[in-house]
């Protein structure tokens, strides 16, 4: 949720959110027909977003869909200059995505953008923090031309944080879905939750806690057409970016190679496929990439805030749009 305001800001902003998902098209599942070479995603592979509070809400799941048909209003939602956007939730929460063309691996220039909606705060404008929540990029070049990115093919952009010693690979979490009949528990020291103990989570560090239902959001914040009763993400951990600052919530931008870590504005929204490392953290020089991968890299709440949850908006091509944004030195 992109906020840095109090509890009350910050149900205005949830309204907004709400309207922007149920002012979409009468069928919310319609792709507007895309040229060829577009600049732009042009399909989503999958979509497999971790709790949350928007979840069920971006994209807005009906009773009776299916994960086939949460899928095509993701790609809805994604595909295009004008995405209306969708969660990824909390820590794991993915998106994969394809072009219809390569975006080629450009020397000394970066080449694509991933469109989210972080912002920053007039007052720490100048420290770039206000509102960001960092997601993970993955990135797949389709070697053997097969039309989908098999699992040798995926590499991780690696972004300022990937050599932080607080950044932990090979993590994983595990959400617990909730019991619908379960006395919410209060706190008087949090009038904007609705239940503090809502959704149980563990992860293999040894660490166990819950995600809140905030007072803003009174629908399930577990994906509701997954039947099974657990969800398991894995990924790399980032470090936590919020700080409480006199009562106000502060997500901190990291340096740049996130989604949804800067302003869409800011040159360190654009990603050069060439910050792209093996498993083993050794970069690897790749002629392109055909398919995309996002996730949320941050386990962390926000107070009334809210998760850290990556939202998405669409990805451009930034060579077929023409826009030449060097490269980090």
């Amino acid at each position: 949720m992109k906020s840095i305001f109090n509890y009350k800001s910050f149900a205005l902003s949830c309204i907004g959110l709400a309207l922007l998902s149920s002012c979409s098209s009468s069928d919310d599942t319609e792709v507007k027909p895309i040229p060829e070479n577009s600049p732009y995603v042009t399909k989503v592979l999958e979509y497999a977003p971790a709790v949350g509070q928007f979840i069920n809400l971006l994209p807005r799941y009906e009773t009776g869909n299916t994960r086939e048909i949460m899928l095509q209003k993701a790609q809805a939602a994604v595909v295009g200059p004008k995405g209306s956007g969708i969660s990824l939730g909390g820590f794991g929460g993915y998106i994969v995505m394809g072009f219809d063309h390569t975006i080629n691996n450009t020397e000394g220039l970066r080449d694509f953008r991933i469109l989210g909606n972080a912002f920053w705060a007039n007052a720490n404008a100048a420290q770039r923090g206000g509102s960001s929540e960092p997601g993970v990029i993955m990135v797949a070049y389709d070697y053997n031309k097969n039309g989908i990115p098999d699992a040798d093919e995926w590499y991780e952009i690696a972004g300022s944080e990937h050599s932080n010693p607080k950044t932990i690979k090979n993590y994983e979490i595990t959400y617990y879905k909730p019991d619908p009949n379960k006395v919410p528990k209060n706190d008087p020291l949090t009038p904007w939750a609705a239940d503090i103990e809502y959704i149980k989570w563990t992860d293999n560090q040894g660490n166990s806690g819950f995600k809140t239902k905030n007072t803003f959001h009174d629908q399930s914040y577990y994906p509701e057409w997954e039947t099974a009763n657990e969800i398991t993400f894995k990924g790399t951990l980032l470090p936590h970016n919020v700080i409480n600052q006199d009562g106000y919530w502060i997500q901190n931008s990291f340096e740049y190679g996130y989604a949804d870590n800067v302003p869409n504005s800011d040159d360190e929204s654009a990603i050069d496929i060439s910050w792209a490392v093996d498993k083993n953290g050794k970069k690897v020089q790749l002629p392109g990439i055909d398919f995309i991968k996002i996730y949320t890299g941050i386990n962390q709440e926000s107070g009334a805030l809210g998760e850290i949850s990556t939202e998405v908006f669409g990805v451009e091509d930034l060579h077929l749009l023409k826009k030449n944004i060097p490269t980090r030195n």
